[in-house]
């Protein structure tokens, strides 16, 4: 089983789109038994909110819920729970190492990294662009699909 962490800042906008989008896939491929993903945060700041309104309707848009989502903080145990944990952007990069106790294994990678345009996923909490956050989720996690097949 491949078990794959997304994390961003409040976790409630890109890495909780990254792993509804990724859930969807798996399940698009009939790989549910296959996987676990799941989403954390780096930040304390949105503990125990749903997905923000905005990033909820992006994913409606495209028939995927995410009922039930609660933001929690990453901890250094996912480390070892977890075979990636794939940051939104440098800066959360920089907090899950510093979080985890480094990255011995390889295991934390930006999402973006793996496709052919590397860099950080759009921030729609400043940019407001949830279609962009979207699109660079959406590219991100089929990359990771065809990675792990």
């Amino acid at each position: 089983m491949k078990r794959i962490l997304f994390v961003c800042h409040g976790n409630i906008c890109r890495s909780p789109m990254a792993e509804y989008i990724m859930k969807h896939l798996v399940a698009e491929a009939g790989q549910e038994d296959n996987w676990y993903i799941a989403s954390a945060a780096t930040s304390t700041e949105e503990l125990g909110n749903p997905v923000y309104p905005p990033a909820r309707r992006k994913l409606a848009e495209h028939g995927i819920r995410c009922d039930g989502h609660s933001a929690r903080q990453l901890t250094r145990s996912d480390y070892d729970k977890y075979d990636l944990l794939i940051g939104m952007d440098s800066y959360n990069i920089r907090n899950m190492q510093r979080m985890c106790g480094g990255d011995p294994e390889g295991k934390i990678i930006r999402l973006l990294d793996l496709t052919h345009r590397p860099g950080d996923v759009a921030d729609p909490w400043y940019t407001g662009d949830f279609e962009a956050t979207w699109c660079d989720c959406l590219e991100g996690c089929q990359q990771l699909m065809k990675k792990c097949q």
